[in-house]
């Protein structure tokens, strides 16, 4: 008899400790360092480059160098603020253009925009910013 999702993932089958990158398509690698860095403040790992938040590390990726058509991430990468209004104020004096206006879920504070890439960037902040596991 065949096991239902539920049951075929009831418990992990390895031991995670956590996730040490992700991957963000690119089409330009110095350019999106530039665009990480300068304007969203992103810092550099000293021996791999790697773009680097308080708990996130971004791998420029180029697939087209790989042999794979290049296609920006739709689903958005959130950058946790201390307040979205004031960081969308400050992007938006340095050029960057967001995707209509800042929503209000109920649940937090959202604002859209891209990197030169095309990649969805979010400026986040939940209301309740301290409730989730993370300082």
């Amino acid at each position: 008899m065949a096991r239902t999702a539920a049951e075929a993932y009831a418990r992990p089958v390895f031991e995670l400790e956590r996730v040490d990158f992700v991957a963000l398509p690119v089409r330009d690698v110095d350019r999106a360092r530039a665009f990480y860095i300068g304007v969203l403040g992103f810092g550099v790992h000293p021996l791999s480059g790697e773009l680097e938040a308080a708990n996130v590390t971004l791998c420029p990726w180029q697939p087209e160098a790989d042999g794979l058509p290049f296609v920006p991430n739709e689903a958005g990468l959130a950058l946790r603020v201390p307040d979205v209004a004031e960081a969308r104020r400050v992007l938006e004096a340095s050029g960057v253009q967001f995707d209509g206006e800042t929503i209000d879920t109920g649940v937090c504070h959202m604002a859209f925009f891209r990197d030169p890439d095309g990649n969805v960037l979010i400026l986040h902040r939940r209301h309740d910013a301290g409730g989730h596991g993370r300082a």
